[in-house]
C-alpha cells in the first residue's frame, strides 16, 4: 500500500504506527511536514513544504487562524500534486492532523484518495482551558474569536472519509454532527517497553551520587512550565512539600516556552514569575530544573520518582501521563474530566482539584509519608492503560481496521 502520512510536527500522533509500519509490513511510505529537521525514519521518502501564505502579525483576529490554514493548506496540497508529478507517488490513502489546514485541500488534487483525519480539539467557551483559571478570566470577544478557530475542522469534517479522536472526552467537545464520522482510538501506548524498573537511576546536578528509587523522588513533567499544564499549581504546593518532607527532592521537566494557552507577562516568563512568588519560602537546593530531556532520561525518571504529579487543565492528555500509567507510577493528578478518563480516584491514581495547591500537598506529603498504603495505585495503572489503550493490542488493530475499511481488498493490511 502507499501511505502519505501529513503532520506539521513529524511524525507527531504517527510515531508508534509510522515505526511498524516500517518494520512489520511492505509499504511505500511518503511523510509531508512543515517541521525543518525533521527525523529520518528509514523507508520513508520525507517531503518538507512551506506555507503558501502566513498572515500579517496584525491581521484580522476572526480570520487570522483561518488565513493561516489556508496558507498552509495550499502549500501541502501544491506538495502532495508534486509528490505524484516528480516522483509518480500517488498514494492508496491519506493519513493527517487536521488542526493546521494541511488537509483542507486534498481532494482538490486527489478526488478518488480517502482520508484519515485526525481531529484534536474543539474549542469552546466552558469546559475547555477557555476561563477556567479565575485569574485570566475572558473577554466579551472570546466567544467569538473561539468560534473563528473552529472554522478548520467545520471544513475538515467535509474532506476526511474518516476521523479519529484519541479519547470520548475530546470527541464530545466537537458537535455531535461530527461523531458519528469518528472514531475513539488513542495513538497507543508501548507498555510493552515502558515497564517499571526498580534498578533504574538518574544523575542530577549537584548530587555527587545518582538518585534511585530508594530516594523521595517526586517528579512533574511538561513540554513547557505553563499555567495550562499547572506549574504554578506545583509551584505554590512545593513549600509545603519540602517543609513536611525534609528528605524529598523535585524534579521538574519542560522548557520554558509556551505550548497552550497565553503567555505570561512577567518579562522572565512563568518560571520567573513564580519563583519570585515562593522563592522565600522554597529550599531551591532540593528542587532540580532540568529542562526537556530526552525519551529515555524521561523514562528513568518516571521510574524512580515515588510520586509523579501530573496537572492539566481540561484540554488534550499528555502522553507523559499515559506513559508514567504504563511504568507504574503512583500518579496524583488533577480531577479534570479528561484525567478522569484515565485515572479513578483511589484505584488507579489520586485526583485532586486543580484550583488548590494545598490540596495538591497534602495528597503528595500523604503518599510520601506512608507509600505502601497507595502501592495498588502503580499496578492498577499499568494494568489499565495495558488493558485499553496498549499500541499492539488494542489501538494497532483498530488504526489498521479504520484504514482497511477505506481502501479496495487488494490493498488492505494484515491485522495483528
Amino acid at each position: 500500500m502507499k501511505i502519505l502520512f501529513v503532520h506539521q510536527n513529524m511524525p507527531g500522533q504517527y510515531r508508534e504506527l509510522l515505526q511498524w509500519l516500517l518494520a512489520h509490513q511492505n509499504h511505500q511510505i511518503a511523510f509531508l511536514t512543515q517541521r525543518k529537521a525533521p527525523p529520518r525514519f528509514e523507508g520513508v521518502r520525507t517531503v518538507i513544504y512551506k506555507p503558501h501564505h502566513v498572515p500579517a502579525q496584525k491581521a484580522y483576529g476572526l480570520s487570522k487562524v483561518w488565513e493561516q490554514a489556508t496558507g498552509a493548506g495550499f502549500g501541502a496540497a501544491m506538495a502532495a500534486r508534486a509528490l505524484e508529478q516528480d516522483h509518480g507517488f500517488k498514494p492508496d490513502i491519506v493519513v493527517g492532523h487536521v488542526g493546521w489546514g494541511e488537509l483542507t485541500f486534498f481532494k482538490q488534487v486527489w478526488p478518488d484518495v480517502p482520508i484519515v483525519g485526525f481531529f484534536e480539539y474543539y474549542y469552546r467557551l466552558h469546559g475547555g482551558i477557555v476561563g477556567y483559571d479565575p485569574s485570566e478570566p475572558v473577554s466579551e470577544h472570546t466567544p467569538f474569536l473561539l468560534e473563528a478557530r473552529n472554522a478548520v475542522p467545520l471544513a475538515n469534517i467535509e474532506v476526511v472519509d474518516q476521523g479519529q479522536c484519541p479519547t470520548l472526552w475530546q470527541r464530545d467537545r466537537f458537535p455531535a454532527s461530527f461523531h458519528d464520522r469518528m472514531y475513539v482510538c488513542h495513538d497507543g501506548i508501548r507498555t510493552d517497553r515502558l515497564l517499571p524498573d526498580a534498578k533504574a537511576s538518574l544523575k542530577l546536578s549537584r548530587l555527587p551520587e545518582p538518585v534511585t528509587r530508594e530516594d523521595e523522588i517526586v517528579t512533574y513533567v511538561a513540554r513547557n512550565l505553563e499555567t495550562t499544564r499547572g506549574f504554578h499549581v506545583l509551584m505554590r504546593a512545593l513549600p509545603r512539600i519540602l517543609r513536611e518532607r525534609p528528605k524529598a527532592r523535585i524534579v521538574i521537566v519542560g522548557g520554558n516556552d509556551v505550548s497552550y494557552g497565553g503567555k505570561s507577562k512577567h518579562p522572565g516568563g512563568l518560571r520567573a514569575k513564580m519563583e519570585e512568588e515562593v522563592g522565600a519560602e522554597m529550599d531551591w537546593t532540593r528542587i532540580h530544573f532540568i529542562g526537556q530531556v530526552p525519551y529515555s532520561d524521561f523514562q528513568s525518571i518516571i521510574r524512580i520518582s515515588r510520586c509523579h504529579i501530573y496537572l492539566t487543565m481540561p484540554f488534550v492528555l499528555s502522553w507523559s501521563m499515559m506513559e508514567a500509567m504504563s511504568m507504574q507510577a503512583t500518579i496524583v493528578a488533577s480531577d479534570v474530566l479528561p484525567v478522569r478518563e484515565m485515572i479513578t480516584h483511589g484505584e488507579t491514581g489520586l485526583l485532586v482539584d486543580f484550583h488548590q495547591p494545598d490540596a495538591l500537598a497534602a495528597q503528595v506529603i500523604d503518599v510520601l509519608s506512608d507509600p505502601q498504603a497507595y502501592a495498588h495505585l502503580g499496578p492498577a495503572a499499568r494494568a489499565f492503560v495495558t488493558d485499553k489503550h496498549d499500541f499492539l493490542t488494542c489501538c494497532l488493530p483498530e488504526h489498521l481496521r479504520q484504514i482497511n475499511a477505506l481502501v479496495p481488498a487488494a490493498k488492505r493490511m494484515d491485522v495483528p
